[in-house]
Formats: structure tokens, sequence, C-alpha cells
């Protein structure tokens, strides 16, 4: 009798355990198929937006704005036009909605407020979606020109007195340039990078200031190989042009 009651007990243990077995197995087939498929990533339509640059509040500008879509849910705002790094991700400028009341309005509802931020990185496989973090990046006044996966720009100081040519490579740490190219910035009114290719060089030219003449620019050309940036002076730019 002890005999039958033993073997009852263990066959209902191993039917437990072989049902156990199969439950995994099925929850890991349903995450595996849930993490390989790809995530649906979109923009929606566009919509014009008033936007304050800096304290000019009494001038705001008009701006198009679209959401990103992850799936069917909004992730974020963006502004401009997006740009592919790879053929799996891309990066697009952001745009957000700030609250601008104040601690003591009565006003309960928010004061909503458009703000262009930094660029976002998007994996479109993933669905993954982070904010790149741009040394002395100027939400205002930089802009990005995006290269491979490089990108040049003309950064301001905190304190606002000292402009820097920067060239970032994603996924590294520092800064492959970050060059002090002006003082005293507050007369500053344009800074455009360009690239080319073969050799891979990117020339920021720099408009405006106090000490430059009106019918010159200032102009900075630096050669990039991989993380290595070497200043390319005007005969080596002349000697380029005559191979």
């Amino acid at each position: 009798m002890l005999n039958a009651v033993l073997t009852f007990i263990m066959r209902i243990s191993l039917h437990v355990r072989v049902a156990a077995v199969a439950f995994c197995l099925c929850c890991l087939s349903d995450l595996a198929e849930a993490v390989a498929k790809p995530r649906v990533m979109s923009f929606g339509k566009w919509m014009t937006i008033k936007y304050m640059r800096g304290e000019d509040s009494d001038n705001p500008i008009s701006l198009r704005v679209r959401p990103l879509y992850v799936d069917t849910r909004i992730k974020e705002f963006a502004v401009g036009t997006p740009y592919d790094v790879t053929d799996r991700l891309f990066v697009v400028r952001r745009a957000f909605r700030l609250n601008d009341a104040l601690p003591d309005e009565t006003n309960t509802v928010p004061r909503w407020k458009w703000e262009i931020g930094g660029w976002l990185l998007v994996d479109r496989v993933s669905g993954h979606v982070s904010q790149l973090v741009l040394p002395d990046f100027d939400f205002e006044n930089s802009i990005a020109s995006w290269y491979r996966d490089y990108v040049a720009y003309c950064g301001i100081s905190n304190d606002g007195k000292k402009m820097y040519a920067l060239v970032e490579q994603l996924g590294r740490r520092k800064p492959v340039l970050r060059k002090a190219i002006r003082e005293n910035v507050g007369d500053y009114l344009d800074c455009l990078p360009t690239w080319q290719r073969q050799p891979a060089r990117v020339t920021f030219v720099i408009a405006g200031g106090q000490n430059q003449s009106k019918d010159k620019d200032q102009k900075f050309t630096y050669a990039v190989r991989g993380s290595v940036v070497d200043v390319v002076t005007e005969e080596d730019e002349d000697g380029s042009d005559t191979e």
C-alpha cells in the first residue's frame, strides 16, 4: 500500500515538472518573439506653433513640429528634417512644451510654451529614443551639420564669452574636436559648418563680429580621420586643389 502511494506521488510530481517546463518554454518563446519584433517608428502630421526665441516674447516666430510615434504612442515631438546615420539609426531635433507658469499665479491650467531642444537618437529596430548630449551646444544659436556618424557645430561656453568649433562622433565620450575660435561672442551672428568627403574635412565659417570685415568671413578648416583631427591651412587647401 505504501509503495503504491509513493508511486502515485512521484507520478504527480513528474507531471507537474513537465507542465512547468512546458509553461516556461512557452513564455520564453513569446518573449523572444516580442523582443525580435521590430518597432514601428513614424512621424505624425505637421502642426504650426509659435516659438519665442530667447527673451523676445513680443515677436514669436512660426515653426512646424510633428509628433514622433513608437508604434501607436507619441514618444517625442520633432522639428526639422531627420538625418539617417545608418540604416538603423537616425537623428532629429527635439521640440517640447515647457510649463511657463509662475508659482504665485492662481490659474491652475499649465502655461505651455514651446521650446526647441537638442538632438534625439532613434533606433528604428528597438524603438529606443535617447537625447544626445552635445557639449556647449546652444539651443538657440548652434547649427548642427551631420556627416556619417559625426556632427559639427559651433558651441558657446556657459558664460557666453567663448565660441568653440566642435566635432562629436556618436559613441565617443569626448569630442573629436573642441577648439576655441572666438572670444566675446555677444555680437556673433552666424556660424555654419560644412563638410566635404575624400578627404573628410569640415569648415567652420563665421560671419559677423566687431573685429570682422563685412566682406570677409572667418574660416577654419579641419581634416577628420577617425578620431584624429588636423588643422588644414590655406597652403594645404591649395595643394589639394592642384592634385
